[in-house]
């Protein structure tokens, strides 16, 4: 028996039902926006690293880290080649799942020890981040990506 105040599928009835071909539009729409908006965000730091990847796996590799170099390649290519790819659904979950782990890593040794608050250097930022990132690991790419297409993923 199904609560009278449910639609079937489990979904809550509208408040306003005049807006379900609107929702019915829209809602597929949800996972490609959250996609790009990770793997584009993802994408520009690895940009910013592409002058400076040398200099920034020497300072891996002071932070403990090794091999800092090949670390420093690594996360450039999560970042640049992996941000493009999650993007466009394309091996979404492989690429989601580094960057996931690249976002741990950072959040708690790096960030961690200075408290929860952003503005404080705290971890609040790359926790979110790394959340979203494990959340479409999980997901993987959708019905609108590349992964989709080609009819398989990891």
């Amino acid at each position: 028996m199904t609560d009278s105040s449910q639609a079937r599928g489990g979904e809550p009835r509208l408040l306003l039902p005049f807006l379900q071909p609107f929702y019915d539009f829209v809602i597929p729409l949800a996972w490609p926006i959250i996609r790009c908006a990770v793997g584009l965000t993802l994408f520009v730091h690895g940009w910013g690293k592409i002058d400076r990847v040398v200099a920034f796996g020497d300072s891996l590799a002071k932070r403990g880290y090794v091999p800092g170099q090949g670390l420093g390649w690594a996360i450039f290519a999560t970042e640049l080649i992996g941000g493009l790819c999650i993007a466009a659904g394309l091996f979404t979950r492989f690429w989601a799942a580094a960057a996931a782990i690249e976002l741990g890593v950072i959040t708690f040794d790096i960030y961690l020890p200075n408290g929860f608050a952003w503005t404080k250097r705290g971890y609040e930022y790359t926790l979110m981040w790394g959340a979203v990132l494990f959340a479409v690991a999980l997901r993987g790419g959708g019905p609108w990506s590349l992964d989709r297409k080609l009819g398989k993923e990891l």
